[in-house]
């Protein structure tokens, strides 16, 4: 491009620019003019996300940027391209815009900003309802994604926050939890608002519940972004979830007038009585020693309160789901279990796990003493 052409343009946008960012233009045609790339792009970078730079940063990117976009880091130009995108007037603008970009740094050395740019297509492609076409380049984005050794995680992110909503828009409710776990796993928590804190809580929370293939909370228990939820007005979400992870039916009716609260949630009502069944099943086996856990159907309904004519089901789905192993006899009615799903305990299954080792080593040292009471001959000799 011809360096009057640059230094004109240069001059116009400082001159459109608020009075406090008119130095950063001088900067930045000081770098251009120098060719130092590296330094002109963190200028530039650094220049879009302020948010006074909005109306500038789309003629920014198509007439001056472009001119040297082969010239810098290509995972920083596809940076400056999304803050550009977000000032398009509609999303058909964008998608094509985004589409463009893709398509820049579709080389084999770039490959990284390319999945950047692809999935961020795909959310536009989302907003437009095109769900099959978001899948294909959230597929294409995975296949690139699982050749690499390593990448930026903002690229690793954006792929999950974008997979997450594509899931969610499907109402593909465990696919969604684990991508969004993902998502947050990539990212500060503290850099979000929250406001988007407490909405990402709140939609992992229903995800969580209204899953049929989850059936252990421990990572939503153990996150903190599941303490945005305090002292708002879904705080009684949080509280359901412990009751399910503890297998509390009491707290559970207690709480189940919320469930019209949240449109999900009352639609699966039935699925969740039966699914806190199961985690009261599972904790009523698991407050058992490993020795005493040949439960009668009617020991079960009563530590569990659930309906006796269900509890032959319950176990038989306790057993294919996994959270169980052991036997039923139908005819005596007992259920012999020999091991239990492991999951995040709260402070009062960690007193009762407390316990039951006090009495394991109490009872180990009763045999101990007596060993030495009947051997006394043998250890003698």
């Amino acid at each position: 491009m011809d360096p009057d052409v640059v230094s004109n343009f240069l001059s116009e946008q400082r001159e459109a620019a608020p009075e406090d960012l008119q130095q950063s233009f001088l900067t930045i045609e000081d770098y251009w003019d120098r060719k130092l790339w590296h330094q002109l792009t963190d200028v530039l970078v650094e220049y879009f996300n302020t948010p006074a730079s909005a109306s500038q940063r789309l003629p920014l990117f198509r007439h001056f940027i472009l001119s040297f976009a082969e010239r810098i880091n290509q995972l920083k130009f596809v940076s400056l391209g999304l803050l550009a995108a977000s000032q398009c007037q509609d999303e058909h603008e964008r998608l094509s815009f985004l589409t463009d970009l893709a398509k820049k740094v579709n080389k084999p050395s770039s490959q990284d900003a390319y999945v950047y740019a692809l999935v961020a297509a795909a959310e536009v492609k989302l907003r437009l309802q095109s769900l099959a076409d978001a899948r294909k380049d959230l597929d294409t984005a995975e296949s690139i994604l699982d050749t690499f050794d390593s990448v930026e995680t903002e690229v690793h992110a954006a792929f999950y926050r974008i997979n997450a909503s594509y899931y969610q828009a499907n109402e593909d409710y465990g696919a969604y939890y684990k991508n969004a776990l993902l998502y947050l796993a990539c990212i500060d928590i503290s850099t979000l608002s929250s406001t988007d804190a407490q909405s990402r809580a709140y939609d992992l929370s229903i995800a969580a519940l209204v899953s049929d293939s989850i059936y252990n909370f421990g990572e939503l228990l153990l996150h903190p972004i599941l303490e945005s939820l305090i002292s708002t007005p879904h705080a009684w979400l949080r509280d359901l979830l412990y009751a399910f992870n503890r297998g509390d039916l009491g707290a559970y009716h207690v709480l189940e007038a919320n469930l019209s609260k949240a449109p999900q949630l009352e639609q699966h009502k039935n699925f969740l009585y039966q699914k806190i069944s199961l985690s009261a099943l599972t904790e009523a086996v698991f407050r058992r020693p490993p020795h005493d856990r040949a439960m009668t159907f009617q020991t079960i309904s009563r530590e569990t309160n659930v309906k006796p004519a269900e509890i032959e089901i319950l176990i038989m789905k306790a057993l294919s789901l996994g959270l169980l192993k052991g036997s039923i006899d139908q005819v005596a009615e007992i259920a012999r279990i020999n091991w239990v799903q492991p999951k995040v305990l709260d402070s009062g299954q960690i007193d009762g796990m407390r316990v039951r080792l006090r009495e394991w080593d109490s009872s180990v040292n009763q045999l101990g003493n007596w060993i030495e009471g009947v051997g006394k001959d043998v250890w003698a000799a």
